[in-house]
């Protein structure tokens, strides 16, 4: 089954990132690193980003067929999506284990997405 996780930041969660020193950010990028060389490991991964700062974001509507963009996020909340792993692992259960090992998990919100399987309707 395949599963998104995604992960959001917050003003808060940016604060408690920028707090941290040089040594505990390295040590947080070098969690990510070992959680992206297991899941691959295993076979689980299938694509892992981080994003950029929504800042540089680019809405996009298509109207009378013609591209409109618009700089900033599409939605005005705190809480802006900040990365994403795309997994196949066996249950959601297995999935939600995964989040738990996500170096920012603790002071950031994570969603687990199934992804539709759509072979029924090709």
């Amino acid at each position: 089954m395949k599963f998104l996780v995604l992960i959001y930041g917050n003003p808060e969660s940016r604060k408690v990132w920028d707090a941290l020193s040089d040594e505990q950010k390295k040590e947080g990028m070098a969690g990510y690193a070992a959680l992206h060389e297991a899941l691959a490991a295993r076979g689980e991964l299938i694509a892992s980003e981080s994003l950029d700062d929504p800042a540089t974001t680019k809405q996009v509507l298509i109207r009378d067929g013609l591209p409109m963009t618009t700089d900033g996020p599409f939605a005005e909340v705190k809480e802006q999506l900040a990365g994403f792993y795309l997994l196949d692992c066996d249950s959601l259960d297995r999935a939600v284990e995964i989040v738990g090992q996500i170096p920012e998990a603790p002071f950031s919100i994570v969603e687990v997405r199934p992804v539709r399987d759509l072979s029924a309707y090709t």
